[in-house]
């Protein structure tokens, strides 16, 4: 476009002061150069020539004030996307402002609870760019237990009140399965609000599951009227069944290989049980304490500051699947909507919520996600770990924090040792000291000569000579140590023996 310009402020006086003859030819030039419709072209030139002014510059409405204080959002949201920070910022700045962390101007507040989705993604692009499977499904038993179960499919929930909820297990083994027991995480998904809670299990046991059962009802709002399992032999088994029956709770299971039927809590093994422990390999009583303290803090924090998507209908045209969802909201706000939840329930919820600090919440995740990290590096905790810092230092350093790449420790690499043994057995283990013999006799001998002799000697093994790289290699090693050896102990004064290299 600039090209253009000049182009036309270069021939507008020669198009002006010359002849008709020469203004065609100006004119067809001007055309083929810039593309120009010819009635447009003709206009162009015509026009009185224009002083030129600097390129207006837009002017910016989200600053850099603004970015600052939505990163910090962003970091106490625990990093969420554009629309979920969208529906949490203004819960979260009245609760952060509420407990004296943020004290934002009013226009930048004014900015920051207007933004939209899309330029919360745009302004944290940025910020985002610094920043760098499958479980086998165990064979159940108690064939007769499945048959009285009935079948729930993912098409069958409808619209379900608060207290339905799909349960899953998620083992902590830090991927090929070896020796002993490793501890899992029993996750409960309610359906209508999606309010999860995640219990740590020492190991995957159907007594241990009924205890995450009575531990989950008594932290929970609202009463429990049913779960949904997979087939886990854990679940199929006569002490759940009997717990379910004697607590009036409706036990449902998914068809066998159709984690689909399952799609709330499967969803929520990746999304909250991934995201906060990651990958990595947890044993042992310890790991199980540290893993309880996590879920103690989490399950807070994700239920009462984490909005999460809600598919509202799904239409298939051919291969074409359309999903529409509700807009983001955290499942106390669906619990505090439903009309099926007593008013008694909704007025502890928030009042619950008030008291609730989400940067006290995340620092202390942050902390058990620490130890969790060096149990699983290491297999114990740190011996002397660092001093924890105050809210009021965690609060600073969440601006900043992107700076560091990964926040979550349980997500960041651990150093390797460095590969330096053989994975390949030396195939000249055995015929060195006679080929070391050879070269020492014969220093000119080549490496082919040797290969020969040893094809005739150890036909078995040589006969093909396809070691014959393999012999070059280690023959200009050895050559190079002995030159070494010859140099160096001259310096130093030592007697070396004559040897041709």
């Amino acid at each position: 476009m600039t090209t253009r310009k000049e182009l036309t402020e270069a021939l507008r006086e020669r198009y002006c002061s010359g002849t008709f003859s020469d203004r065609i030819k100006i004119l067809d030039e001007f055309v083929a150069l810039t593309g120009y419709h010819r009635k447009h072209a003709i206009r162009l030139l015509r026009s009185a020539a224009t002083a030129t002014t600097a390129a207006h510059e837009r002017n910016r409405v989200y600053d850099e004030a603004v970015l600052l204080a939505l990163t910090a959002l962003w970091e106490a949201g625990d990093r969420v996307c554009g629309k979920r920070l969208k529906a949490l910022i203004p819960m979260l700045v009245d609760a952060m402002e509420r407990h004296g962390h943020l004290a934002l101007d009013p226009i930048i507040k004014d900015k920051i609870l207007k933004v939209s989705a899309a330029t919360i993604d745009r302004l944290l692009a940025a910020t985002r760019l610094h920043i760098d499977g499958q479980r086998k499904r165990r064979k159940g038993i108690g064939a007769a237990i499945r048959r009285s179960i009935p079948v729930r499919t993912f098409a069958d929930w409808r619209d379900p009140v608060p207290g339905f909820f799909e349960i899953d297990m998620v083992e902590h083994c830090g991927g090929p399965k070896t020796d002993g027991d490793f501890v899992h995480s029993l996750v409960l998904t309610d359906i209508a609000s999606g309010w999860t809670e995640c219990l740590a299990m020492r190991m995957r046991n159907q007594d241990l599951v009924i205890e995450g059962f009575k531990k989950a009802a008594c932290d929970l709002s609202f009463p429990m009227l049913g779960v949904d399992s997979d087939n886990d032999s854990a679940f199929m088994n006569q002490g759940v069944f009997d717990y379910c029956k004697e607590h009036g709770l409706e036990q449902t299971r998914s068809r066998p290989y159709k984690k689909n039927d399952q799609a709330w809590v499967e969803q929520k093994n990746g999304s909250i049980v991934r995201r906060l422990v990651g990958y990595g390999r947890l044993s042992g009583a310890e790991a199980t304490l540290a893993l309880a303290k996590l879920y103690a803090s989490s399950r807070l924090y994700v239920n009462f500051f984490q909005p999460s998507f809600k598919l509202k209908s799904k239409t298939r045209d051919g291969a074409r699947v359309h999903k529409v969802y509700f807009a983001p909201a955290t499942p106390c706000e669906r619990l505090i909507a439903h009309a099926s939840v007593s008013a008694v329930i909704k007025k502890n919820l928030a009042a619950q919520f008030l008291e609730l600090d989400p940067v006290r919440l995340l620092q202390q995740i942050r902390d058990a996600q620490r130890v969790l990290s060096e149990i699983s590096a290491h297999g114990v905790p740190a011996a002397v770990s660092s001093p924890v810092p105050d809210v009021a230092a965690f609060l600073s350093s969440l601006s900043s924090a992107w700076k560091d790449g990964e926040a979550r420790p349980t997500h960041r690499k651990q150093p390797t040792a460095k590969h330096w043994w053989k994975t390949r057995v030396d195939p000249f283990a055995d015929a060195w000291p006679a080929i070391e013999g050879w070269l020492i006799a014969e220093p000119a001998i080549s490496a082919n000569e040797m290969m020969n002799r040893l094809a005739a000697m150890i036909p078995d093994l040589y006969a093909r000579k396809a070691q014959l790289r393999t012999m070059q290699r280690r023959v200009k090693a050895w050559r190079a140590m002995r030159a070494t050896e010859l140099v160096m102990g001259g310096l130093l004064g030592h007697p070396v023996p004559p040897v041709e290299v």
